[in-house]
């Protein structure tokens, strides 16, 4: 940072000098660089507001973060530790708790049950098959087209970008229909926050019944691989184990595939051409990566941190967003157009980071190959984005296109399906299911 250069004027919603900054609210995701920039005039690290009575501290500065994310031994990942939720200082029905709080998985462990935890994930997501993969995505790509490709016009994000990923997962993981139907709904629903908590009570159940199915009847999926896993996890580790890899592959790649999306679409140099779509993926992981603050870490003891105290339980997070956007980074940038922070580093760092790129680069590929004429139906300043301090991504993405003469007949095999009988269906055919026998017609 110029040490020379003025500090920066609050962006509006900001407090005066020396208060908290709020990354919440509908200011913070309209315009999110302004903040970022105004939290830089701290240091490498700055006071910050999750949500009412949520506070933290914000690491900003690139090597910082990196410090932060590659001394396990110095901050942990266990958030049995915070302070402040453990001295009843945080509100218990606040928005961003569900997200911070201890699961008996890899992402809130350390040390050796980190390490047991985390090579049960990447040995089980190493033998997927990436022909497979990319087959999977290009027929749920098909199956999501043929429903909106006739028509000429669609929301990109909820008709495409935030689907997509669900039906994926849900065939990597080898859920049958009616417990597919219940894991989509389980996992839209509480990202969306419409009852969130009886969501989460649906998406549980259906992975307990999901594993109990594969211990009975293991399939070629990454379930019954974590089931025969050396690592020996119990019925608790997986169902937590599931829910994380559903959940921390699902929501932040829609938002990668929409955050993507708005940038071929609003910035004139790319063209809808493999290449390009590899380069604009790069591009947002570095400008607008999917997952903005997060990374909890809590020191293991009083000391300092790049110049700053810190004392043992205090809640720490990583901007990636920020330390992405640093000033110092352009020649990083230039050597390397992989050197952003958008996958973490360290030992946490995502481990399914090549998979998740595959599968952009497919359903991007699929999408522009089959409606070569995509363009944003609106003007691009009336688009917004979802306000809160962890993800960056829009509302929706109204976009336009010349109609597919191929979707009208998927439509009509999608129509199909909506009526085929399923052996378990109660109620309705949900969604999962529809896509099932849509692939079997």
């Amino acid at each position: 940072m110029d040490t020379h250069s003025p500090a920066p004027v609050p962006p509006p919603g900001c407090p005066a000098h020396g208060g908290r900054v709020p990354l919440y609210g509908p200011e913070f995701a309209a315009n999110p660089q302004s903040y970022y920039d105004y939290l830089r005039h701290y240091g490498a690290t700055a006071p910050v507001e999750l949500a009412p009575g949520v506070d933290a501290t914000l690491v900003t500065e690139y090597s910082a973060a990196l410090q932060l994310l590659q001394d396990p031994t110095s901050y942990r990942r266990d958030s049995r530790r915070w302070r402040a939720f453990n001295e009843g200082a945080v509100p218990l029905d606040s928005p961003v708790l569900q997200l911070l709080l201890h699961r008996p998985n890899a992402l809130f462990s350390d040390g050796a049950e980190h390490l047991r935890l985390r090579q049960a994930i990447t040995d089980c997501m190493a033998r997927v098959d990436q022909r497979r993969l990319a087959r999977s995505t290009r027929q749920v790509s098909d199956f999501l087209i043929d429903q909106f490709g006739y028509r000429g016009s669609a929301d990109l994000l909820s008709s495409y970008a935030k689907q997509l990923p669900l039906f994926v997962f849900n065939e990597l993981f080898g859920c049958p229909a009616d417990i597919g139907d219940r894991v989509m709904f389980g996992i839209s629903g509480m990202f969306d926050g419409v009852n969130a908590e009886k969501a989460a009570q649906v998406m549980f159940s259906a992975i307990g019944e999901l594993i109990a199915l594969k211990r009975s009847r293991p399939g070629e999926d990454v379930t019954s691989w974590l089931l025969q896993h050396h690592a020996d996890l119990s019925d608790e580790e997986m169902t937590h184990q599931l829910a994380l890899l559903l959940g921390a592959g699902v929501e932040p790649l829609g938002n990668l595939l929409g955050n993507t999306l708005h940038r071929l679409l609003t910035h004139d140099t790319y063209a809808h051409q493999g290449g390009l779509i590899d380069e604009a993926i790069d591009d947002t992981l570095w400008e607008n990566p999917p997952i903005t603050n997060l990374g909890p870490h809590y020191p293991a003891a009083d000391g300092e941190f790049a110049g700053e105290k810190v004392q043992a339980g205090e809640l720490m997070l990583v901007s990636f967003a920020a330390a992405n956007s640093s000033p110092i980074l352009a020649a990083e940038r230039r050597a390397s157009s992989r050197a952003h922070l958008a996958w973490g580093a360290g030992p946490h760092a995502c481990p399914s980071k090549d998979p998740a790129r595959q599968i952009a680069m497919t359903a991007l590929e699929n999408l522009f190959n089959r409606l070569p004429d995509i363009e944003l139906a609106v003007p691009e300043e009336t688009l917004s984005w979802r306000p809160g301090p962890f993800n960056r991504a829009l509302v929706s993405l109204p976009a336009r296109f010349t109609p597919d003469e191929s979707a009208k007949q998927g439509r009509a095999a999608v129509e199909a399906a909506k009526s085929a009988p399923s052996a378990q269906q109660a109620e309705k055919v949900g969604r999962w299911s529809q896509f099932l026998n849509w692939l079997a017609r």
